[in-house]
């Protein structure tokens, strides 16, 4: 049996979607496959995977078609959205890329490249121009970099007539439209002899790039995943998607060349972007890296499990009630309350087994987006950001422990570009101050702004000879027997679970 789409697919394209990934394919996808019963248009997704073949082969094969397992302790239900008009391997196709930018029937480009997909150099707050990729990019020739790739097929556009077009960045950057705006205009910039000159021009005149918070937790798809599945369709899916049953898009409304009607499938087209940014960045993902580093020293796979730990829930209340919280503006008409009684349910979502170790990938450039702002905002108060700290201790002590100290096998698992630099520097460092120091203050790792805050290094090297001397259960209980918050008692974290 084959696999068969919930609606007609479009018969056209209208979005370009970079980063052909399991959140686009269980978020952006889904919205779309809403908008189109309800709304129409020509409003098909063409696919660009970075690098791998393996959904794209897969895609191919099923017809373009792929299941959304949305995965609760109680069912698993499953939807098609049926949407991709086509799909390709962009390391393989770069000029592709290009053309399909400039093509007038593209009216969207999306983006979940990840926040390392922005060739962006935290050191100088602009395009990385020391990157490979992005000089080789500027030299001419197909480009490969994702802000190349934008940047010459914008180009191409505006040299072939300059349709109006949006870039809608979908990553957890902090203003994302504007953040990949400014490297897009960086690059043209730096081409040789105003060679971006006129597509400078194109840009000002007829494209927008408006920002987005998306918010859904999409797990690694598993083997056990493909095979149940596979039974509920009566069909084999080589490449399903598990997601849990929560979703949220918040969207900047500035579209050049118009939009499918996302609001069908419950996005929300708002001026306030920004406050749901924070909320989400700092409140889930800020305190979801606290609970997997906590979690895989704990020895535990998975965010459920991690979650159900006392301490562990504790430190999650902890650090949401007096260090995130107040370091946010929640956007008009959300109950903060309500909601962080959601995140707990969400990670106790013992059906959908997230993994620590996943979450707990790549901290070095997650962490650098969630944590400086509200730990530097605690310190200005006054106070220390001790749960914060803890974070920051919990993710040197899986990446780069101590010598001697052996943070278990979830620990080891994560990956991190920056894995080899910090294991460098830990490995010549004699307590955890001094790794805290040449991490956070020389290497600012973390920015400019908490390489100068002594008290929190310190703060971090004490939690980090805690951890590995006396156990990550008593860095916790340091840590949160220090915070201000009263809502760290067991039994409101109790009550905060599922």
């Amino acid at each position: 049996m084959t696999i068969i789409a919930d609606h007609p697919r479009p018969e056209r394209a209208g979005i370009l979607h970079l980063g052909l990934g399991s959140f686009h394919r269980a978020h952006q996808a889904v919205y779309t496959a809403a908008a189109l019963p309800a709304a129409g248009g020509d409003w098909g997704i063409v696919g660009v995977a970075s690098r791998s073949r393996t959904v794209v082969d897969a895609m191919h094969a099923q017809n373009l078609l792929y299941s959304v397992a949305t995965i609760s302790p109680d069912s698993t239900s499953l939807t098609i959205p049926g949407v991709h008009t086509d799909a390709f391997v962009g390391a393989e196709q770069p000029e592709r890329v290009v053309s399909q930018i400039a093509d007038s029937g593209i009216r969207i480009v999306t983006l979940t490249v990840t926040e390392n997909g922005y060739s962006y150099s935290a050191a100088t707050q602009h395009l990385d121009l020391d990157d490979a990729a992005v000089r080789a990019d500027l030299g001419g020739g197909a480009p490969r970099s994702t802000i190349g790739q934008l940047a010459r097929g914008l180009q191409a556009r505006a040299s072939a007539g300059g349709a109006p077009i949006s870039v809608l960045s979908c990553d957890n950057l902090s203003a994302n439209g504007a953040h990949t705006e400014k490297l897009v205009r960086e690059f043209l910039q730096a081409l040789p002899q105003g060679e971006g000159a006129d597509a400078l021009t194109y840009l000002d005149q007829a494209v927008t790039f408006p920002s987005s918070m998306v918010d859904r937790i999409v797990p690694s798809t598993t083997p056990e995943l493909r095979a149940r599945v596979s039974d509920l369709l009566g069909a084999r899916d080589e490449i399903p998607v598990p997601a849990e049953p929560f979703t949220m898009w918040a969207i900047e409304d500035r579209f050049a060349g118009g939009r499918p009607a996302w609001e069908a499938g419950g996005a929300v087209f708002t001026t306030e972007v920004g406050r749901y940014e924070q909320m989400k960045v700092r409140l889930l993902n800020g305190t979801h890296s606290l609970i997997a580093y906590l979690g895989a020293l704990h020895g535990v796979a998975t965010i459920p499990e991690a979650i159900g730990l006392d301490d562990i829930a504790r430190a999650a209340l902890s650090i949401l009630r007096s260090e995130y919280e107040p370091s946010i503006d929640v956007p008009s008409g959300v109950d903060i309350r309500a909601y962080e009684t959601e995140l707990f349910e969400r990670w106790g979502n013992s059906a959908l087994g997230h993994r620590t170790t996943q979450v707990g990938t790549d901290g070095s450039v997650k962490l650098r987006q969630r944590i400086p702002e509200p730990a530097l905002q605690a310190l200005a108060r006054g106070e220390m950001p001790h749960l914060i700290a803890l974070t920051v201790a919990g993710y040197l002590s899986c990446i780069a422990p101590l010598r001697g100290f052996d943070p278990g096998a979830h620990a080891t698992a994560m990956t991190d570009a920056a894995r080899e630099r910090l294991g460098a520097l830990a490995a010549t460092a004699r307590t955890g101050h001094e790794l805290a120091e040449r991490v956070i203050s020389e290497l600012q790792l973390f920015g400019d702004g908490l390489a100068g805050q002594d008290a929190f290094i310190a703060r971090v090297g004490e939690l980090i000879d805690t951890i590995q001397r006396q156990g990550v259960g008593s860095a916790i209980a340091d840590a949160v027997s220090a915070s201000r918050t009263s809502a760290s008692s067991p039994t409101i974290a109790k009550e905060m679970q599922p």
